[in-house]
């Protein structure tokens, strides 16, 4: 007899389902995991045989045999520690077997007995929840993985109670969801002194998703700005928030079971590996891109990125997908971003100072941004060059919009764009203006007779390539959408215009 407990292995944000088999049979004393198990699976041994210990349950002197299938997975990670432990239970008679037929369990053991949280309850609870079967995972995971709401959700604290409830002698409470997390944004618009144009493409790229290229001297407020972006930006929809939770819960970055209904903002070091910003290294894990979907991928010192790096941002910024292939696995993770980059115009930062620049003015700040490609530069909607503020701007009073004020007008610029998305492609998955390809484009974003003739003239002044036509399109769409214009008129395709003209060249 064959006992079966079940789990699951994570394929990027998807789970699948993995059959926990046990055999024990008479022969030499043995305790064998296969089925592709990792380092951490293959340890479980030792932790299963300690907390059989703990709770005075004796190993048989027998062959044990545990089988995870389908065996041509990779399985990775701690979590096969309690599935593992309870099919040995199961073929022992300790638990009846059919108590297993319906849950899914995942949890890493103590050597005490008790579960130690783990990454993916959320993914995993998606699981359980398309092949109907009940979750049991860690007391810590269980306000995670209950927002799925589909699948009764246990959470216990150690493995005790795990047998007592599926032996019915202590039933487990269903886990309840934890707290939604509405984090403060970072700062305020009216902190910025002056920068009014960098402040105004602000709105824009919140508004529409447009990435945005921010160069200036050091201490013009390009960090300030970034880092304001996401309180502009309006709250995840549902099922924006669970998308982002999934990859967050793989990365074992929620805290306390609690879903951000907030864009999530990532700003990695320009030392970061590519494995790190695109994903990869052991486990294949989401790098920074996916962990900023739905919202904000700060890149600071854009230029200093090592060059492959910036180079495979490239197919994910159209796609709003990565797929990271490697010989054992090909995993897909979405990861629809807004980019925000910063630069200093050249290495020493003072190109425009002529007091302060260095003797290879002006050759040092082609070689600088030389190290952004035309296509990566291409990608950028807006381009915007920050001055230096004075010593005068900063004792003036604060001025402009609060960033509460502009996110009011931002998330009525969001909601046309999805009530228009949502008339034309009901159940699609476009949301923003950035998203929109050229088909449906030349629908939604039709200029007048003279907003025509100007975009025109600019492509044969400019040599806009096709995507810099399109993205030019795009960011005028936006801007209609903020001034609440239904037409695409002459000035939303001359404001456009103008935040690419600083780095138009090439596109």
């Amino acid at each position: 007899m064959v006992a079966i407990a079940y789990t699951v292995a994570f394929e990027g944000v998807e789970g699948r389902l993995v059959e926990v088999q046990c055999s024990v049979a008479p022969g030499l004393p043995a305790f064998s995991i296969v089925g592709l198990p990792d380092k951490a699976v293959s340890e479980a041994r030792e932790r299963v045989r300690a907390a059989f210990t703990a709770l005075s349950i004796a190993m048989p002197s027998k062959k044990i045999t545990v089988n995870l299938s389908p065996a041509d997975i990779p399985k990775e990670g701690s979590h096969f520690d309690l599935p593992i432990a309870l099919s040995i239970l199961a073929e022992l008679g300790i638990l009846p077997a059919e108590s297993l037929a319906g849950v899914v369990a995942l949890g890493e053991l103590s050597l005490d007995g008790r579960l130690a949280p783990v990454i993916g309850a959320l993914p995993a609870a998606m699981t359980a929840a398309e092949d109907e079967r009940a979750l049991i995972c860690p007391e810590q995971c269980g306000a995670e993985a209950a927002w799925v709401g589909a699948v009764p959700v246990f959470a216990a604290a150690q493995l005790r109670q795990v047998i007592d409830h599926l032996s019915e002698r202590a039933p487990l409470p269903c886990a309840s969801p934890g707290a939604i997390s509405d984090a403060a944004p970072r700062g305020d618009l009216r902190d910025v002194r002056g920068q009014e144009r960098a402040k105004r493409a602000l709105e824009i790229a919140a508004a529409g998703r447009h990435h945005i290229l921010l160069v200036g001297p050091p201490g013009a407020g390009k960090s300030m700005l970034a880092q304001r972006l996401p309180g502009l930006m309006p709250p995840l929809t549902p099922a924006e928030a669970l998308e982002t939770a999934m990859i967050h819960s793989l990365a074992g970055l929620l805290k306390d079971g609690g879903i951000p209904r907030h864009a999530p903002y990532r700003d990695p070091h320009h030392t970061a590996s590519m494995a790190a910003i695109v994903g990869g290294g052991r486990g294949a894990k989401p790098g920074e891109i996916s962990l900023a979907h739905n919202g904000v991928l700060f890149l600071d010192e854009l230029p200093e990125f090592s060059r492959p790096v910036l180079e495979t941002l490239r197919q994910p910024i159209e796609t709003g997908e990565v797929v990271v292939a490697r010989a054992n696995a090909h995993i897909r993770y979405p990861c629809r971003f807004l980019l925000v980059a910063a630069a200093n115009p050249c290495r020493c930062g003072h190109l425009a100072d002529p007091a302060r620049a260095c003797a290879r003015v002006p050759g040092c700040g082609e070689d600088y941004l030389g190290r952004i490609s035309g296509p990566l530069m291409d990608r950028f909607d807006l381009r915007i060059e920050i001055p230096a503020v004075g010593l005068n701007a900063l004792d003036l009073p604060p001025a402009g919009k609060s960033s509460a004020e502009a996110a009011q007008q931002i998330a009525a610029a969001r909601s046309l764009q999805y009530q228009r998305f949502s008339d034309l492609e009901p159940g699609g998955t476009l949301r923003c203006n950035a998203d929109a390809p050229p088909a449906i484009l030349d629908r939604i974003a039709t200029p007048d007779p003279e907003g025509r003739d100007l975009i025109r003239r600019a492509a044969d002044r400019f040599g806009l390539t096709a995507r810099g036509y399109h993205r030019i399109l795009r960011t005028a769409r936006t801007i209609a959408d903020l001034a609440g214009s239904e037409q695409l008129r002459s000035d939303h395709i001359a404001e456009a215009i103008a935040f690419r003209l600083p780095f138009i060249s090439g596109g």
